[in-house]
């Protein structure tokens, strides 16, 4: 509820505003309007499922979530995963599923989760994308040529059934989609039509059609589904059972997963545009409330949607309400003109998710991708890509970001440094004080960057590569931010060898966690209290009196 609280701190709730979220509010329903029965049909749900999960999703979000700007519904990303989820488990499951992924979600802002789920790597964003909108645009030819239902369980045995099939296509069912397609285009540059969004344009248009001339083969929403009940959704609790919670786990975490980064792009984007600043982990929480809800009346998941969010604010959004009257005009809808929607021809809506398709592709970014980013940034947003479209979006993402990972290791463990500073780069360092050679049997190495598994290796092979062992050796840690226990069990391990070589460690220089890490691990009473230094210029000076004093340096025993 922060943004709500935030919108009333800034006066934007005052009666003053009302008029203008009025207008965004009924404009971003105009536009949910077709897109939510379209992509409740395309989920394998009914029409009126979708108008149920805008309405309670939108009111939900709107309320409780972390950005002032956001309109919650059904989006065309869900598609792919709700359609299956559908297809395997029924509705019933699709809602079920929904139910967990809400709780997810409210567990994800509950502890903060918000930033991290920010850090999925944006070739793994545009990569999956993109093979979503692939899916989606393939997936809407049945409806849109009037062909009949693709066959196959893999995209390419659907594709390959689908070509075969054209030769079936439906004369009256194309022309009405094609006209469809033209309208969401170009319709609103018809004189006089212009602030009309297209796709309701394409939608009014070719319901007015088949109304008129009912040709025979043009599937529509009556004929499929019996038209939309008029009326409100009914509360009811779906059947819970623990083996059904377990089969479901899947799917939920799923959709929780691309509902967080889903919603969390679309309030970035908002901010973009309005120049607004959202909470990440009270949209999570808010997220979470709407799909732990909207399934209870009807609906299925529902995120942040991206296209709605910026059509409330290029149409003067400036507060929660906005999306609450979004949610009241779709209620009123539903309760004044669902017998209308009985015409509805399912090629228009059809014809609607091509250029949702089109959209949620991103094709010239990702193609400026595939062009300009690093290799292996390209690598990963093909494989993701390719892998959304003919194996499982989960798979994809997962090893997108696997990939990713294993990238970004691979880079941060190369900047990781350990060089051997002689006397010419210690006189620039310390010239001013005094400085002037290296005692003979001492060495100094430093390590710069995070001493973590990806570069506790080349540490290792660096100092046991050492030729001529000295009497000894410092090790500065000054430029080390953290280590972690791979690095600690590295430097205990060429600690202890240095140590049978005869060869005397010290530390230098090592911030306060490092310092406190090393202690915990055993490490400073392996090289002795007396060899740990705060500063390199006392571990220097320690050294040199050592050496200087001709004793016979012996390492610290190793502690039992």
């Amino acid at each position: 509820m922060i943004a709500l609280l935030e919108a009333h701190r800034a006066g934007l709730l005052g009666r003053r505003n009302w008029l203008p979220n009025l207008i965004a509010g009924v404009v971003v329903g105009v536009v949910a309007l077709p897109l939510a029965m379209a992509f409740a049909i395309a989920s394998g749900a009914k029409p009126e499922q979708g108008l149920y999960t805008a309405i309670v999703a939108g009111l939900a979000v709107s309320i409780f979530g972390g950005s002032r700007l956001q309109i919650a519904g059904p989006t065309g990303a869900f598609i792919v995963i709700l359609s299956g989820v559908t297809a395997k488990y029924g509705i019933a499951g699709l809602q079920l599923a929904t139910l967990m992924a809400g709780f997810i979600l409210l567990l994800f802002g509950l502890t903060r989760m918000g930033a991290v789920i920010k850090f999925i790597p944006d070739p793994v964003i545009v990569g999956f994308t993109a093979g979503i909108a692939v899916i989606i645009w393939t997936g809407q030819w049945p409806d849109f040529f009037g062909l009949p239902a693709a066959q196959g369980a893999h995209f390419h045995e659907k594709l390959w059934h689908m070509l075969e099939s054209f030769p079936q296509w439906h004369p009256a069912t194309t022309g009405i989609a094609v006209l469809s397609l033209l309208l969401v285009l170009y319709g609103p540059r018809i004189p006089g039509l212009k602030r009309v969004p297209g796709p309701l344009l394409a939608m009014v248009a070719a319901t007015a059609i088949q109304a008129i001339f009912q040709f025979d083969g043009v599937t529509t929403i009556g004929s499929a589904f019996g038209g939309i009940p008029q009326g409100l959704p009914t509360f009811a609790l779906p059947e819970i059972t623990a083996s059904r919670l377990i089969e479901l786990i899947g799917p939920a975490f799923t959709i929780a997963i691309l509902g967080a980064i889903e919603s969390l792009l679309s309030a970035v984007v908002a901010d973009g545009m309005a120049g607004t600043r959202h909470n990440a982990n009270q949209e999570l929480v808010g997220q979470g409330i709407a799909n732990m809800v909207t399934p209870l009346f009807g609906g299925f998941a529902a995120t942040g949607a991206l296209a709605r969010t910026a059509t409330n604010v290029r149409n003067g959004g400036t507060s929660p309400l906005a999306g609450i009257a979004h949610a009241v005009f779709l209620l009123l809808v539903l309760l004044l003109l669902a017998p209308l929607a009985a015409d509805i021809p399912l090629p228009a809506l059809a014809a609607i998710l091509f250029v949702v398709a089109w959209n949620m592709s991103e094709a010239r970014h990702f193609l400026r991708m595939a062009r300009r980013a690093p290799r292996a940034d390209v690598v990963i947003l093909l494989v993701t890509f390719a892998l959304t479209v003919f194996a499982d979006l989960v798979v994809a993402v997962n090893i997108g970001v696997i990939l990713a990972t294993l990238h970004f290791l691979r880079r941060m463990s190369s900047s990781v440094a350990v060089t051997a500073q002689g006397s010419q780069e210690l006189k620039k360092e310390f010239g001013h004080r005094g400085f002037t050679d290296l005692p003979p049997g001492l060495l100094v190495y430093a390590l710069e960057g995070p001493f973590f598994f990806g570069a506790a290796e080349n540490f290792e092979r660096t100092l046991s590569n050492i030729h001529a062992d000295p009497r000894v050796l410092i090790i500065r840690l000054k430029w080390v931010p953290f280590i972690d226990i791979t690095g600690l069990q590295t430097l205990e391990e060429v600690i202890g060898s240095l140590h049978k070589r005869g060869v005397l460690v010290k530390l230098s220089g090592a911030n306060e966690r490092v310092s406190e890490k090393l202690d915990r691990a055993g490490i400073v009473d392996l090289v002795g209290r007396e060899h740990v230094h705060p500063a390199f210029d006392e571990a220097l000076a320690s050294a040199t009196a050592l050496i200087a004093s001709g004793a016979s340096l012996r390492p610290p025993a190793r502690p039992q």
